[in-house]
């Protein structure tokens, strides 16, 4: 939408489609949930009663108490409304040096489009704490192949930078200041360094919650059997390590709203957990990612062995090939699969980190993976003695005979 690429109307679900699906609906504030009584308490003075709850109050995005924030010109991108005062803002001041802090993918999307749509007027710099961008998708070395793109495509990273604090003048937004003292100009900040669960009306209820949100199990239940609670406000557990993690994330929020309606009706389907399965495009790059990196797996106990392999969207004798390359990481000891990374000049490849995803779920190995049969095309795919989920798992399978 900030890009003009799509309408507000055309991201938001029409209010006629819940009349056609036999749902009311509400548009008001829930103020109060009294969980003895089963009573709602609306913002309109109205009072709903209920058999069961579900609870869908999402994230907001987390704010660093930084001086300066409440300046004129600092944005964070969440909602729709955020993204019509982002759009609004630069069609009336046109601003030419933007600043984003934080290198995470809503951060690294909003300044490609911002980049590519005028390239030449405008000066965007990254700041990231950390030593790489998107640190929490990537390891090390996909990590800096993205930073390399980016840096080619005319953006300034300043990583492992911190700021300490965002300058103003006249109220409006005229910089930030590094903790190296170092200052930088700016016409628009960008504030996207992670969201929090909203959790205020299930602390008043007296839900149990923890690190990453509400507390539930696995059929997405509360510790009041009778409220659910789905999407970012829940905490979810990862697949493989089956810790709690935020997992705040468009697919799992679908697959829980779509699991809640289930146990509603009545079936005993269990959540899964989470990979944390995402993809994202910047400028003419494609990045994905699932499960764990090769340092979180490391982390978290288990002796890794990683191949990354680089491969091409079609047949070489095929004209328009793009290149691509895959990582995956395995646990030495067992051979299970624990995560994937894909980067790649083409759109169709990047898809495949959801074979990445299943073959996860599915508690595949580097054995297993070793005879993958993948479908083949020339023009749609790379030549089969170059399909690099197999390659990659055949090399890792070497590796482990040193």
């Amino acid at each position: 939408m900030v890009a003009g690429l799509a309408t507000g109307k055309s991201i938001t679900n029409p209010d006629a489609n819940f009349a056609k699906a036999g749902v009311e609906l509400v548009q008001a504030r829930a103020e109060h949930v009294d969980a003895k009584a089963k009573r709602i308490r609306l913002s309109d003075g109205r009072e709903l009663t209920y058999d069961k709850l579900l609870l869908g109050s999402g994230a907001e995005p987390f704010i660093p108490p930084l001086e300066g924030r409440d300046l004129k010109g600092v944005f964070a991108l969440r909602t729709l409304t955020d993204a019509e005062r982002i759009r609004a803002y630069i069609e009336s001041t046109r601003p030419g040096r933007l600043v984003f802090i934080g290198a995470g993918f809503i951060s690294l999307e909003l300044a490609a489009m911002l980049g590519s749509g005028s390239p030449d007027d405008r000066e965007i710099t990254v700041i990231e704490c950390l030593t790489r961008p998107l640190p929490l998708m990537l390891g090390p070395e996909f990590g800096e192949r993205v930073r390399d793109y980016l840096v080619d495509q005319g953006l300034e990273l300043r990583l492992g930078a911190k700021v300490a604090r965002i300058l103003g003048d006249g109220g409006v937004v005229a910089g930030v200041e590094l903790d190296s003292g170092e200052t930088l100009s700016a016409d628009m900040v960008f504030l996207n360094v992670g969201v929090r669960a909203d959790t205020r009306l299930a602390e008043e209820i007296g839900l149990e919650t923890g690190r990453f949100g509400v507390v539930v199990n696995r059929f997405l239940e509360t510790s009041d059997p009778d409220i659910l609670a789905a999407g970012d406000c829940a905490e979810k557990p990862h697949f493989i390590t089956g810790k709690p993690v935020p997992g705040q994330l468009r697919g799992p929020a679908v697959i829980q709203g779509r699991l809640a309606a289930k146990r509603l009706a009545g079936y005993d389907i269990e959540f899964p957990g989470v990979l944390d399965n995402s993809v994202v495009r910047l400028f003419d790059l494609y990045v994905a990612s699932t499960g764990l990196t090769a340092e979180k797996a490391r982390s978290e106990g288990f002796a890794t062995v990683e191949a990354t392999v680089d491969s091409r969207s079609k047949h070489g004798m095929i004209p328009g090939v793009k290149p691509w390359s895959i990582s995956l990481v395995f646990d030495r000891d067992s051979g299970r699969l624990l995560g994937g990374q894909i980067f790649s000049e083409d759109i169709a490849p990047v898809k495949e980190i959801d074979t990445i995803n299943a073959l996860i779920l599915g508690g595949k190995t580097m054995r297993d993976l070793t005879v993958l049969m993948c479908a083949g095309n020339p023009d749609c795919s790379s030549e089969p003695s170059l399909e690099p989920i197999t390659i990659a798992a055949e090399q890792a399978l070497q590796k482990t005979r040193g």
